[in-house]
């Protein structure tokens, strides 16, 4: 038990215990290194979030972290955020769910404002080949976290089986359904299995707000998704009614951030905001920075009414907020809901239907995405190699991106 009464986690691995919970400012310097580094999208983001914390730093056990990722997989929202403030309560309570936050967001959020203001450099053709290089290493990075996760959270033939069934619906039934029906599948097939003696035993809590702080937080949001409108009507605040819009656009999504772009170009482009040709730019710079794609909403921002700075940090602020207040609201009956034993059979299921969806993530789009030539297999490969060697991603990435800026 740690000093603030917060359970101390243990390795999977070894056992021992992790280190007590830290601060926000250790939350908000591995989230930095994170949110500079992490590219591939939402799923490379979720395997450098294990490796960082689960392999290397051990602030959470496997099994706790796939409690983060299935909770974030119901919830709307940008899932990899979400997961990373999860993170950042376990270690910090409100100040790291903030710190993860600023920290992984900053730097793309920095690169799509300075974007939309006129550094238009970071989309020219000379930055191919670094791009193919950082996607190479992104193959590499889900690979090895698809493997070590199977290995914990779907071995023997039930759960490796429930792995590749769910994964199997997730690939061929695209989008929000397959993910959430793999889910729901992996939870009833837990449910109705044979109690095993790993889902019957009592798993270590998972640190959350009281269950009247998380009530307060979701009607928090409730509020935000219902009043900007009126009150921008009635006080005739224009960018009081784009912040809410852009709120809503990131509390009601389901699927990660490639979703969300329909909505914000109702929202922009379909309002005459902003440019079509402006908007289809920002689409693809989006696809080249680190971090949560949903920083689109920051380019936006800087390039809407009332635009410039402050603009891109009210959307940044708008379009981010519901996701904080889902996770952290949600987090107290998530707890509760685990604790019970039926729930610990199902969350058996559902850790391996995780597994399955990571899985059908890496066959599409990862893999096709990031592996386009033979060039780009072996910088993939030559990737995998050193991680396997317990390189740190971070440079392993980095290390892919400037052999492919040289050759590719």
């Amino acid at each position: 038990m740690a000093a603030d009464g917060t359970p101390a986690i243990a390795d999977p691995e070894t056992q021992a215990p992790a280190r007590p919970p830290g601060g926000a400012g250790e939350v908000f310097r591995a989230f930095l290194v994170l949110g500079c580094t992490s590219f591939g999208g939402p799923t490379a983001h979720l395997s450098y979030f294990r490796d960082s914390f689960v392999a290397r730093r051990r602030w959470l056990t496997e099994e706790t972290y796939a409690d983060l990722v299935a909770l974030a997989q119901f919830l709307p929202g940008p899932a990899s955020s979400q997961v990373g403030m999860g993170v950042g309560w376990i270690r910090a309570g409100w100040a790291g769910l903030l710190a993860a936050f600023v920290g992984f967001t900053l730097p793309s959020a920095l690169l799509m404002a300075g974007a939309a203001l006129g550094l238009s450099a970071f989309m020219g053709p000379e930055a191919a080949g670094l791009l193919a290089g950082l996607k190479a290493a992104a193959v590499a990075v889900v690979a090895q976290a698809l493997a070590a996760m199977a290995s914990n959270l779907a071995s023997g033939a039930r759960r490796a089986s429930i792995a590749l069934v769910c994964g199997a619906l997730a690939f061929f039934v695209s989008g929000p359904a397959g993910q959430l029906g793999a889910i729901a599948l992996g939870a009833l097939a837990g449910l109705l299995a044979e109690p095993e003696e790993s889902a019957l035993a009592p798993r270590s809590p998972l640190p959350a707000p009281r269950r009247r702080t998380g009530l307060a937080l979701l009607a928090i949001l409730a509020l935000v998704l219902v009043l900007p409108t009126p009150l921008a009507a009635l006080l005739d605040l224009p960018a009081l009614n784009l912040a809410g819009r852009f709120a809503r656009a990131g509390a009601l999504v389901f699927g990660g951030g490639h979703v969300v772009l329909p909505l914000l170009e109702a929202e922009t482009v379909g309002r005459g905001l902003v440019r079509e040709t402006a908007f289809l730019a920002g689409y693809g710079l989006a696809q080249a920075v680190p971090g949560p794609l949903f920083t689109f909403a920051t380019y936006l921002g800087a390039l809407a009414p009332p635009g410039g700075w402050g603009g891109a940090l009210l959307a940044t602020g708008a379009i981010f907020l519901p996701a904080g207040l889902l996770v952290a609201g949600a987090l107290p009956f998530w707890s509760r809901l685990r604790a019970l034993p039926q729930a610990r059979r199902a969350l058996g299921g559902v850790n391996a239907a995780v597994v399955g969806l990571l899985g059908a993530a890496f066959l599409d789009p990862v893999l096709p995405a990031g592996v386009t030539s033979g060039a780009t297999a072996l910088v993939a490969l030559a990737s995998l190699a050193l991680l396997l060697a317990r390189a740190p991603a971070p440079l392993v990435v980095l290390g892919a991106g400037a052999l492919g800026w040289l050759v590719l």
